[in-house]
């Protein structure tokens, strides 16, 4: 746990994400720490510096990178991907950086645009915001933390008010993770080996933007901005959250923001319009149908389930003036044959095909996770996990959840691949990270869900701002039939 800061906040232990750091096989874990003085960025006030963490499953701790004071703590700042980008074996980390981030060796970062930067200037104004100075993006070694590479960040925050205010609310939120994009220069034609994904801003211009790291050169694939020719109605039709998923089954990825479908290759697909919403789920949510959204409405209230490749509604709810917070769509009993049950805080439980009025279970309104023997998936909340419409499977003494009423944990994940999921969780005194695997055997027999692609991709997007619990690209739920084999090559 890094030490109590200079201003007296101390740390707990935040959002995760895997990947293998050193090579051996095994998944490794990026791990987040939170100050205790992190901000929304609604909310004014000076932070402590965020850290990232590198450590095995088995509790080794392998470096530290320090973000520095011009990096702001919250769940909307700091989104890092972890992948092997490069493909040599090894799991890289990439995230926004600023002049005074210091890599895992203690070294400040000095390659591209930082090798000229002062790394003794701290850019926050009186009210805490971060609205000058130089913005990066870095790509880590994920066996040492090292510095790999660092270019300046791919759409900078330019002038504050432009983004919907003047004091630095909307500039300055991010999602990120990585995905399958088209990255070949030739149409949607996709390589198979992952882009790093940033999103900046969501509330009214909406960028987000693909970099590859390969043979040592960190290089933008492409930059899709709402504010670009054709492409306005884009423009506030983010959630705190985005995922990755192929909607047209033509190998290349997709990405998500919500009501937007950003296509494999940069340009926009589609939009539903009906704006910004805080949760979203995506996958096979209608039996047969390729992959949907599931997403809750703020302005508009409500929720709704579109297709992901035209953005046409299966069922569209909304109560104006009723911001809808929460929301999950999924299979979560053996009873859900045609369609997942999509539950909202203000929607009820529905069928997410229809729009109907489902009695077969509620999808909750926080995380999943499979668990136990069948092909239905469990509710996780805070510390435990429950059937849904009643029993707990597990209640985590001794643990804490993450990101104050949001209650999540620190990551879900096929971890150690059965195709059930594991539970990360803190300790509650932030000592130490527990992983909880169910103990049920099953009859079910599928390939490890981190084999498939958009199940992968969306694990690493879990971390993102309000987080999400990833969903496979295939229907997995009563009644299925045996997926396709992953398209997999190791070297």
């Amino acid at each position: 746990m890094p030490a109590t800061s200079p201003s007296g906040a101390s740390y707990s232990a935040n959002d995760a994400s895997p990947g293998d750091l050193d090579g051996d096989g095994i998944y490794d874990i990026v791990l987040k720490w939170d100050p205790s003085d992190s901000k929304d960025n609604s909310q004014s006030g000076v932070t402590s510096n965020v850290f990232l963490d590198g450590y095995t499953l088995a509790g080794k701790h392998l470096w530290r990178i320090d973000l520095g004071p011009n990096i702001r703590a919250g769940a909307h700042y700091t989104q890092f991907s972890v992948y092997d980008f490069d493909g040599d074996g090894k799991a890289e980390v990439a995230c926004k950086t600023a002049p005074g981030t210091k890599d895992g060796t203690g070294t400040y970062l000095h390659t591209g645009p930082a090798a000229s930067d002062d790394d003794s200037v701290k850019y926050a104004n009186s009210d805490g915001y971060i609205l000058t100075g130089p913005e990066y993006l870095t790509v880590f070694d994920g066996a040492t933390g090292k510095e790999l590479s660092t270019v300046n960040y791919p759409v900078a925050r330019g002038t504050v008010s432009s983004w919907g205010d003047s004091y630095g609310n909307r500039v300055d939120r991010f999602n990120g993770g990585f995905a399958f994009v088209s990255d070949t220069g030739s149409g949607k034609t996709a390589t198979g080996r992952p882009s790093i994904i940033q999103q900046r801003g969501y509330y009214t211009r909406l960028t987000m933007s693909a970099y590859n790291w390969r043979n040592g050169t960190l290089s933008k694939v492409w930059t899709f901005d709402s504010d670009g020719s054709g492409n306005s109605k884009a423009a506030g039709q983010g959630d705190h959250s985005a995922m990755a998923a192929d909607v047209d089954r033509d190998g290349a990825q997709e990405i998500i923001t919500g009501s937007t479908t950003i296509g494999s290759d940069g340009t926009l697909r589609c939009t539903t319009g009906i704006g910004h919403g805080d949760a979203m789920h995506i996958g096979e949510l209608v039996k047969g149908k390729g992959i949907s959204v599931f997403t809750v409405h703020e302005s508009a209230g409500g929720m709704d389930c579109h297709d992901g490749a035209t953005c046409s509604y299966y069922f569209n709810i909304t109560k104006d003036n009723t911001d809808t917070g929460r929301g999950v769509a999924e299979y979560v009993t053996m009873n859900d044959l045609t369609a997942a049950t999509c539950s909202s805080s203000t929607g009820g439980d529905v069928n997410c095909g229809t729009g109907a009025t489902t009695v077969s279970g509620s999808a909750g309104s926080n995380f999943l996770i499979y668990w136990d023997a069948d092909e239905a998936r469990e509710l996780e909340n805070d510390i435990s996990i429950t059937k849904s419409g009643g029993g707990t499977l597990l209640s985590a003494s001794g643990c804490a959840s993450n990101n104050g009423t949001k209650s999540t944990p620190t990551l879900t994940a096929d971890l150690l691949g059965d195709w059930r999921e594991e539970l990360v969780l803190r300790e509650s005194n932030n000592s130490a990270l527990r992983v909880y695997t169910t103990t049920d055997v099953t009859k079910r027999r599928i390939y490890t869900l981190m084999h498939d692609p958009h199940y992968r991709a969306q694990v690493s997007f879990e971390q993102s701002s309000y987080n999400q619990p990833p969903h496979t690209g295939f229907h997995l739920g009563a009644g299925m039939a045996d997926p396709p084999k992953p398209d997999i090559f190791v070297q």
